[in-house]
């Protein structure tokens, strides 16, 4: 098992595949200048599935989640999700995407194997979305997003962050609109994760700001702590149900002591922490001939990176420092 010093085990697997996106938002990517992961440092399709098969059935992971940059950009996405179905004990499989690309796979994604997906939509208007991202795919986004649902991937859930002076006001809109149309909602923190090192606290729409705007419009009840498990989003009843919403407050309201995830770069880094500044390479070990590549040498060091986890990054503390990696290339 993956089990750091502070008793928490780690069963949950988050698989970046590419750091390259197809989108520029604000909160992730400068509009240019961002230099890609050298082709022949990324994972190749059987090294990614080798390293799952060690962690599913060596080391008790039960659920793997893709993302990127940009997953669906990956041109071996489908039979990578289709080698992971096929593990056993087998995996729940999740995706996180932007959704472009989504109205086209997946139908061919949920017959691979993959179980639900995540897809980013910060708003409900073209004209803003395309400011945010700077690309006009507001509506190619939309249509994967009907695609997930008509496919049965569910449930298909919609993740938000809200921005200052661009999307802040559209809070109680977003959710009505995942309500209408059968999505679960929720929304994230600004995190300091953004390539340009951007991101400021002072400016960051929190946690208590995203409730307090949703509560102009709906009524919130919060779920019991119990039933969150080691989910990241606080989750609340809406208008008394059946409807959800949640908000992950990474920076405001941490949920260090119940992770459960472990990370892997798309250059075959494991990370114990999105916000880590430290990285335990498996690539090496992948492509070295003789022991230290056995599937036992690598499942050790993949132990011994979990036990060095810090009980938390301390994202919180005015001093934190950024990690040297951006989102698009550590994997959401």
């Amino acid at each position: 098992m993956l089990t750091d010093t502070y008793g928490r085990t780690a069963t949950d697997l988050r698989v970046s595949l590419t750091d390259r996106c197809n989108l520029r938002c604000t909160y992730c990517m400068p509009e240019e200048g961002l230099d890609w992961l050298p082709k022949p440092d990324l994972l190749s399709d059987d090294e990614i599935c080798r390293l799952i098969q060690i962690a599913v059935t060596r080391l008790g992971i039960r659920d793997v989640r893709f993302t990127g940059g940009e997953p669906l950009l990956r041109r071996g996405l489908v039979g990578i999700i289709e080698r992971t179905a096929k593990l056993t004990p087998r995996p729940q499989i999740a995706l996180t995407t932007n959704g472009i690309g989504l109205a086209r796979l997946a139908g061919p994604l949920k017959a691979a194997g993959l179980d639900r997906v995540n897809v980013s939509l910060d708003t409900l208007r073209p004209d803003v979305f395309a400011e945010l991202t700077r690309r006009d795919r507001h509506q190619d986004v939309l249509n994967g997003l009907a695609a997930a649902h008509q496919a049965g991937l569910r449930p298909v859930k919609i993740n938000s962050v809200l921005m200052p002076g661009l999307n802040d006001d559209e809070a109680p809109d977003l959710l009505a609109w995942a309500i209408e149309h059968g999505y679960e909602l929720r929304f994230i923190e600004q995190m300091p994760l953004d390539a340009q090192h951007g991101w400021q606290r002072s400016t960051m729409i929190d946690a208590e700001r995203i409730l307090a705007s949703l509560r102009t419009r709906f009524a919130l009840t919060p779920e019991p702590a119990a039933h969150r498990g080691t989910a990241p989003a606080e989750r609340f009843v809406v208008d008394e149900g059946p409807h959800r919403v949640g908000v992950i407050g990474s920076v405001t309201r941490p949920f260090c002591r119940a992770c459960d995830r472990t990370r892997l770069t798309a250059d075959g880094q494991v990370r114990t922490c999105l916000f880590a500044t430290g990285e335990t390479d498996l690539r090496a070990a992948l492509r070295s001939v003789g022991q230290d590549g056995s599937d036992e040498a690598i499942a050790h060091r993949w132990q011994q990176a979990t036990r060095a986890k810090l009980p938390s990054p301390r994202i919180a503390d005015v001093d934190y420092e950024q990690p040297k990696r951006p989102m698009s290339a550590i994997g959401g």
